[in-house]
């Protein structure tokens, strides 16, 4: 009797949880005008927001760092945040890479934590137009210090990766991407 008891005031219990949350949360005021006053201004906020930007950049640009250290990597480091380091160089007669031209490139891309996203084996070698692409922001500038021929590793941070959203399908939002690229081909277009 006191088990039935017990189980009759813990549904009852629940009953009232649930009844008082769908009335709290069907109390809401659909005056048009009062919704409109209350909407979050982002300027409000702009500090803020530039404030735990610059502390994310900074702390990525930390692991980074890191990162190099720990391979003991000479890297050099672009105005733009880009990390290269050409580890094996053709002679001056390689061709050039440069925009408007077709590059072909063979590529690994891991993530700082050693997470394999893509690679030329399963995906095949990239060919495309340099500068009129959809390929990231951070590997077509690396691609500019190199000629064809040459090997190099690029980190890339976010904002000239893949930024706040991740690509959608292997690289999460604010990853940090490891190039291992190699310059197959340089050509002009046709």
């Amino acid at each position: 009797m006191k088990k039935q008891l017990l189980n009759c005031w813990k549904i009852t219990t629940n009953i009232l949880i649930i009844a008082t949350i769908i009335i709290l949360s069907s109390c809401g005021n659909t005056n048009e005008e009062e919704k409109m006053e209350r909407e979050i201004d982002p300027l409000d906020y702009k500090d803020d927001l530039e404030a735990v930007n610059k502390e994310l950049n900074q702390k990525e640009a930390e692991d980074i760092n890191d990162y190099i250290q720990r391979y003991g990597w000479k890297m050099q480091e672009t105005g733009s945040g880009l990390r290269y380091y050409i580890y094996q160089e053709t002679n001056l007669e390689g061709k050039k890479v440069e925009k408007a031209k077709i590059i072909t490139v063979k590529f690994n891309v891991n993530l700082l934590n050693g997470v394999k996203c893509y690679n030329s084996e399963e995906d095949g070698n990239k060919e495309f137009i340099l500068g009129r692409s959809t390929e990231i922001s951070g590997l077509e500038e690396g691609l500019l210090l190199m000629k064809e021929g040459d090997k190099a590793k690029l980190i890339v941070p976010s904002h000239l990766a893949y930024g706040l959203l991740g690509d959608q399908e292997k690289i999460p939002m604010r990853a940090t991407l490891i190039y291992d690229v190699e310059v197959l081909k340089v050509r002009e277009l046709e």
